[in-house]
């Protein structure tokens, strides 16, 4: 934890550097073992969990601010980002931290102002992340989707708000290309799918559109072991996919 001399200099350096008013909160996607799973960060010394994020410096561009916050939780840059809400309720932004916010009077608290939270959504490769707590945390974790704690503040509006975000984006873009691995078979990007819209799809009109869209290269390799037979691996045709996403593709899920 802090001390109270280590917050009054952070506070002080924060009021200088960074805009007020405004902060960024992301929510992390991963998918790992048939899991989907979201990166969050625990207080220190308390059963508080949090979305990492951050602030914005006085003369940073808003997307700088985001890569630079994840590239300090995950220790990965160039992440597939997409801002997708803006947060503003009046009382969205107070310090629920009783031990900080009582060690130091309110006009010394960069925190006691009112924040709108700029909110982005973030797609990485699980195995590529270095979790990484900031000065507020002692713990940051990745979590399944179907094993969340219970979130602080407005942050489980935050990550609502980004789940149904990123499965409305299933419908027009594709997804995959940040979670998988570089080889991956049929039932695996299947399973990121499911998992993403919480439903099961068929197996045979999900193999016959998702290779409509133009977006996979089948390769000659298998996927070996396993008692039934080895299924075909495949990889993401990257030109088809970046053009997917821009163009956007036909029909929903």
């Amino acid at each position: 934890m802090l001390t109270k001399q280590e917050l009054e200099k952070y506070w002080a350096e924060a009021s200088k550097i960074y805009l007020n008013h405004v902060s960024i909160d992301c929510v992390v996607f991963g998918f790992h073992e048939g899991q989907m799973k979201v990166l969050m960060l625990k207080s220190n010394n308390e059963e508080a969990w949090y979305l990492p994020g951050g602030f914005v410096l006085n003369e940073e561009p808003i997307e700088t601010a985001a890569n630079r916050i994840l590239k300090e939780r995950t220790g990965i840059d160039e992440i597939f980002l997409q801002q997708f809400h803006v947060f503003g309720d009046p009382d969205r932004s107070k310090f629920h931290n009783d031990i900080y916010r009582d060690m130091l009077p309110k006009e010394k608290n960069f925190f006691n102002q009112r924040f709108i939270s700029i909110g982005y959504y973030a797609l990485v490769d699980f195995v590529n992340v270095t979790p990484t707590p900031d000065a507020f945390s002692e713990i940051c974790t990745w979590r399944d989707l179907d094993d969340l704690p219970q979130f602080q503040l407005d942050h489980e509006l935050i990550f609502r708000t980004a789940l149904d975000t990123l499965r409305l984006q299933l419908n027009y873009q594709p997804i995959g290309y940040n979670l998988m691995p570089k080889e991956f078979t049929m039932p695996e990007l299947q399973k990121l799918y499911e998992t993403i819209l919480d439903k099961k799809l068929d197996r045979r009109n999900f193999q016959r559109r998702i290779l409509a869209f133009g977006i996979l290269n089948k390769l000659q390799e298998t996927r070996k072991g396993g008692a039934h037979k080895a299924p075909y691996l495949y990889e993401f045709n990257l030109e088809n996919y970046r053009a997917a996403l821009t163009e956007g593709l036909q029909g929903g899920w």
